[in-house]
Order: C-alpha cells, then structure tokens, then sequence
C-alpha cells in the first residue's frame, strides 16, 4: 500500500508520461537516442533521465539488501493499481526447508486453467514476490491463467545452484499438485523475466531430462549465456538502467570465483549439449538491454532445434519494462501483448509469432 506521498508522486509521474513524446524527449536532454538502428521510447528516455534526477543508484552499488530495498521501491514507484484477482501467499516444501510463493486466479470461476509457475527477475539477487506483483497480476488478468510466482533463494547468501534447486522443486510441486492450484496439469508452463528468464529456460531443460517438461516456457529479456559478449552488451554496458557492471555482479554474486561454471548449462542454457524436445517458447528482449543478443540468440536456437519458438524485439524500450507499467504507456503495452502471447501459448500449446 503506499503512503499518500508516494500515491502524489505516482499520480504527477503519470501525468508527466502522457506529454507529448516531444516534449518528453525535449525534458530529457533535446535530442532522440538511436543506437543500433534503434531509437529508445521518449518514455524510456525521460525515466532515465528522471531516474537520474533523483538520485537512482545502480543496482551493484552498495550491499545486497540496500539493492534490493532499492529495487522494491522502484518497483512500486512504477506500478499501477493492482488487479483485483484471487490472490494468496503460502509456502510449499523445498529442498531446503519452505519456499515461499504467491497464486494468482481471475476472480470469474472457470474449470481447471493454464498455470504460469513465475520465477522473478533481479540479478538473482534482489527482486521477490512483492516487486513482481503487478506483471504477475496483468499476466492472470490477461492471459486467463492461474500463476504460482516462487520466492526462490537468493544469492550471495544462497549462491549456485541453490535459484535453480528451488525452482525446479516448485515446478516439479506445482506439477503434483495441480487439483490444489485449479490448474490443468498438462498445461503448466514456466515463465520469467532476466534471471527468472533464466531459471525458466533452465527448468524447461531439466524437466525433459527427468521427464516431466513444462508446457510451455515464456522468456521475457532472459540471461541465458555468460560464455560470449555479444554486441548488445557492447552497445548498451552503461546508461540504459541495467549496466555491465550490474550484470558482473550478478555474476559473482551468484557464481563466485567459478568461472568454470559460466558454460555449465544451468548458467548458460543456451550452451546445452542439444535444445530438442524442448516445450514451445515464446521470447520478448528489449531493443537498448545489454541482454537483448543473448535472449534473440536462444530463440532462433531454439528454432534450429525445432522447438516451435517465437522471438519479439521492443525495439524502443529497456531491461525493466516489465516492472514500468504502471507510470509508462508503452511499457504496459509491451506487457500486455506478452501476456496475450501467453495465453496462446498456455491455452492452445502453440507459440504464436507476435505481430
């Protein structure tokens, strides 16, 4: 809930986005940003700007939970009203005591739906069921799917593979206890933005070794290979909310010392021995994020595979958008077209390239 000061700010930040683009871009330093061939959303540019005025620290500045006080607060300096859905938060076994989650389902009853199991973004570090509660409710809302969002454990506390481990065991629960979830079991999928982009697609290969494959694998801007610095990384290291510096340390946050681990598989999914028999994919990568090479990389991968894969670039837009719906027009509807490509994806078992 926030305080009246924070609803003001809310309300006069929204007031600010509905200007003009021109003037957006004109607030923000005069001249449109294009790099790449791509020019950023004057949305994107005058939040950057604004992020800057008032003093946004990067993410790798400071200990881990300054990083992630940060991040929630942001998260819900950028969120919109929330959703009224059926919403309850309960803790499933893990292996290593409880894991917390949160189930979302539309307030219409309905026979069994699709279910979303929703790992979070934020370095794998910072990011929990609160920051990522109102992309999880648009997704429920407008995708008619059940999703359990996990609070897997985070690092530095709970370095490698400790993320991977309880995402895994979420799935592999939620699978079991579909009935409990008014879920259909043969429609459990996973899904995720960044480093829950990551898990996702880490999961999804897993599963086909224990023979229990999600459904289906939404992958929004995912971090999916730490072997090679693609361009994008170049392009976009620093001025563009996520920065390389973030990005090396979520690396030593979460691998430490082990720079043998980066080609391991459930680092750098896009590295395993084979990507076939994987469940249908949907990616969404933002056109000015460090990560964007690597996430477009996996799903023509995947595609050369002949996982049925779909990839969508926002070519305006930056690493965040999921969590900036609630002030940016634009981004809201970037996560609300991801969403109507997930409830194709969930409902009929196809990845449907997005228009």
């Amino acid at each position: 809930m926030r305080s009246l000061p924070a609803r003001l700010e809310h309300a006069a930040t929204r007031l600010l986005f509905q200007l003009p683009p021109a003037v957006l871009v004109a607030l923000s330093g005069g001249r449109p940003v294009v790099v790449d061939g791509n020019t950023l959303h004057p949305e994107m540019q005058f939040l950057i700007r604004g992020r800057e005025l008032i003093g946004g620290r990067p993410l790798h500045e400071g200990t881990p939970d300054e990083a992630r006080h940060r991040m929630l607060a942001e998260a819900i300096r950028y969120a919109d009203d929330p959703i009224a859905l059926v919403v309850r938060d309960f803790e499933i076994p893990g292996p290593a005591g409880q894991i917390s989650v949160r189930h979302y389902s539309p307030l219409e009853p309905a026979g069994p739906r699709p279910l979303l199991v929703f790992f979070h973004g934020g370095a794998f570090v910072v990011g929990d069921l609160d920051s990522h509660d109102e992309p999880c409710r648009v997704l429920c809302h407008e995708a008619n799917v059940n999703v359990l969002a996990v609070m897997y454990r985070r690092a530095p506390e709970n370095p490698f593979p400790a993320a991977i481990d309880d995402a895994f065991a979420a799935f592999r629960w939620a699978k079991e206890h579909a009935s409990e979830l008014s879920a259909d079991p043969s429609r459990i999928g996973v899904g995720g933005d960044s480093a829950g982009g990551n898990l996702s697609a880490v999961v999804s290969q897993l599963g086909r070794e224990a023979g229990v494959s999600p459904a289906f694998q939404l992958l929004v801007y995912p971090a999916v290979d730490r072997t090679t610095r693609y361009p994008s990384l170049e392009l976009f290291q620093r001025g563009f909310f996520l920065t390389a510096e973030d990005i090396a340390w979520a690396d030593s946050s979460y691998m430490g010392t082990r720079t043998e681990l980066r080609a391991d598989p459930r680092i750098s999914p896009l590295r395993a021995t084979s990507l076939a028999n994987l469940c249908p994919a949907a990616t969404f990568t933002a056109g000015f994020d460090p990560l964007r090479d690597e996430g477009e990389a996996y799903a023509e991968a995947l595609s050369r595979a002949g996982v049925p894969s779909t990839v969508r670039r926002f070519s305006g837009l930056i690493h965040g958008f999921f969590n900036m719906g609630g002030v940016s027009p634009a981004a809201r509807a970037a996560v609300v077209e991801i969403a109507l490509a997930l409830r194709e994806l969930a409902w009929s078992g196809r990845s449907r390239t997005p228009a």
